[in-house]
């Protein structure tokens, strides 16, 4: 462990320990400072808190000539991975049977119209433009992600109880289905039109869909009947701290999907603990410190030095997203018209965030096809930031309306 050396009149020798300690103290720290600034200026303090993130990021990478450093070593990466967790039991357990009953259509009319239909517009207007077919396919898959911290945070701190908050939350939480199906299969047939090795990547996202599916129900299933046994009526942190950890880690010691495998158990929770008084609430109690690290450390993660990067494909790319999401939110909404009359046409503008997913699948495309690992990764990057900037401030428009 690398050691470094306070003045030699103090006999104190400083590890990576302490100093990622009192970093993770400055981040929540300044998440005290976004929230101040967010209720002055009436900006999404999630858009603050990236912010922060990418000015961390150029403290370290511009200033420090840090560019290849971690910012908190090994930490990062489990502190981002539960707080996607957290998120996606949660978006679970918004699958009520009872509330699907009268949901549920809207939900799929959405998802489909604006996540896949915006994800067809994106790589068939790529190709138009004369981007290469790897470029333009594995941009529209990864186009299908949305970030479910940004919009079900969105949503909590705007307080909207009504349905289209409800239809944005179930909508938001099938999205992660559908981006890692679209996203497995895009590579697949990729994969076998390219080099003939199509089979082993649709074997691996079999694995990866249905080994979360699994593993969601092996641990969903118990923990929808011991959970709130040792408080009567009601779960406690422990069991959710428990359950938050397993999920992650078996999900990735396994290889599978966690976002899948949370909603999984959420759901199960959600419909079959009917003991509680209440639905699992104990991880929205310990849920934002997580968020506020997956925020700031999402944006610090980001390369600075090649977002510059294939400008063109970038602002093309965000342009066709934007116009997807709009065009699908219309259609879906016009469609359901005759059902619904509440719903605001612009919907789709509410599902444009877009985080950790989507540079996920962008490492795993630039893995894939390494020869346009620059130009993949770099318009992931670049749009991220636009998204997550711009992202809350939309949802926050659409449930304005």
């Amino acid at each position: 462990m690398m050691m470094e050396s306070l003045p030699g009149w103090l006999p104190v020798e400083v590890s990576r320990t302490p100093l990622n300690i009192l970093l993770l103290g400055v981040i929540l720290s300044f998440s005290i400072f976004a929230d101040t600034v967010a209720r002055r200026v009436g900006v999404p303090r999630i858009s603050i808190l990236i912010m922060v993130g990418v000015g961390i990021a150029f403290v370290q990478q511009v200033l420090m000539g840090a560019q290849d450093a971690e910012l908190l070593g090994g930490l990062s990466e489990p502190l981002i991975q539960l707080a996607l967790v957290m998120v996606a039991f949660l978006l679970g357990s918004e699958f009520k049977l009872n509330q699907l009953r009268d949901t549920g259509s809207l939900i799929l009319i959405i998802s489909l119209f604006v996540i896949v239909g915006g994800g067809v517009l994106v790589g068939v207007g790529l190709l138009a433009l004369g981007f290469p077919l790897v470029v333009a396919i594995s941009l529209a898959a990864i186009s299908v992600a949305t970030d479910p911290a940004a919009v079900t945070e969105s949503i909590r701190e705007s307080g909207d109880t009504r349905l289209r908050a409800k239809v944005l939350l179930g909508t938001v939480a099938i999205d992660d289905v559908w981006g890692i199906l679209i996203f497995g299969i895009s590579m697949a047939v990729l994969g076998w039109a390219l080099s003939n090795d199509g089979q082993l990547a649709l074997l691996h996202a079999l694995w990866e869909l249905g080994g979360a599916i699994v593993l969601g129900a092996l641990i969903g299933l118990p923990a929808s009947w011991l959970t709130g046994r040792l408080s009567p009526g009601e779960p406690i942190q422990v069991e959710a701290i428990a359950l938050i950890l397993l999920l992650a880690g078996f999900s990735d010691l396994l290889g599978v999907s966690a976002l899948l495998a949370s909603m999984v158990a959420g759901t199960l929770v959600a419909n079959l603990a009917y003991h509680h008084t209440r639905s699992f609430r104990e991880i929205q109690h310990i849920e934002w410190p997580f968020l506020v690290f997956f925020f700031v450390l999402s944006g610090a993660s980001i390369d600075l030095y090649n977002v510059g990067d294939a400008i063109g494909l970038t602002i093309a790319y965000i342009l066709l997203r934007l116009v997807g999401r709009i065009l699908g939110g219309y259609l879906a909404v016009i469609l359901t018209r005759s059902q619904q009359q509440t719903l605001p046409r612009h919907i789709g503008l509410a599902l444009t965030p877009q985080a950790g997913i989507a540079i996920g699948m962008g490492l795993l495309a630039a893995e894939q096809f390494p020869e346009f690992r620059g130009t993949i990764l770099s318009v992931v990057v670049a749009s991220t930031i636009t998204f997550e900037l711009i992202g809350p401030v939309l949802v926050r428009r659409v449930l304005r309306s």
